[in-house]
């Protein structure tokens, strides 16, 4: 049996409208064997076919598979939060996956994803708020930082939808404000620390 990742850091890139580019192009800027958790979430509508994973690894040097309920966090992988269900970090450390319903909040949620992480992984944990309508993932990067991770976010300027990153920047929650291009850089550094 999989034991869950416990040596590195867990790396949330979350986003909505907008973020699938930004999110590919953070992807592509990390290279092969970075240890390291990643964790994607985008807002997708629940009846969604769940393609994203495939998508995802077009242009990733990491392997990029769908999230499974009860599944280890994976070094060196990317891992995709599905439609219709909100991801969560679960006491053990594996992934949790519940269902989102028919109505809003956000799904899946980036707020229960970071709060989870952030109560769960303390120091390791790192959000990576990118493009995106509404405030979602505000709340979960205060707890992300509340309890010692990292919270980075793009440029709002550099956003389609700039409502994401400008939420997170408002609440002062941000340890850095960066440009798209240097994300996957920043990443791969946190790795290396």
């Amino acid at each position: 049996m999989d034991t869950p990742f416990a040596a590195g850091p867990v790396v949330a890139l979350v986003g909505s409208a907008g973020g699938l580019p930004q999110v590919r192009q953070v992807l592509a800027d990390l290279p092969a064997g970075l240890e390291v958790a990643v964790l994607v979430l985008l807002h997708q509508q629940p009846e969604r076919e769940n393609q994203l994973a495939q998508l995802l690894q077009r242009g990733c040097a990491l392997p990029v598979q769908p999230a499974g309920d009860g599944e280890p966090l994976h070094g060196g992988a990317v891992t995709v939060a599905p439609p219709g269900r909100h991801l969560v970090i679960a006491p053990d450390g594996c992934l949790a996956m519940i269902r989102s319903g028919p109505f809003p909040p956000s799904r899946p949620s980036a707020d229960l994803l970071l709060t989870s992480m952030g109560l769960g992984l303390g120091e390791r944990a790192v959000a990576v708020i990118l493009s995106g309508d509404g405030n979602d993932g505000a709340t979960g990067a205060a707890v992300v930082r509340r309890f010692g991770g990292r919270v980075v976010t793009i440029e709002p300027r550099a956003a389609d939808h700039p409502s994401m990153p400008r939420a997170v920047i408002e609440r002062g929650m941000v340890d850095e404000v960066l440009p798209l291009a240097v994300i996957g850089d920043w990443i791969a550094g946190r790795a290396a620390a």
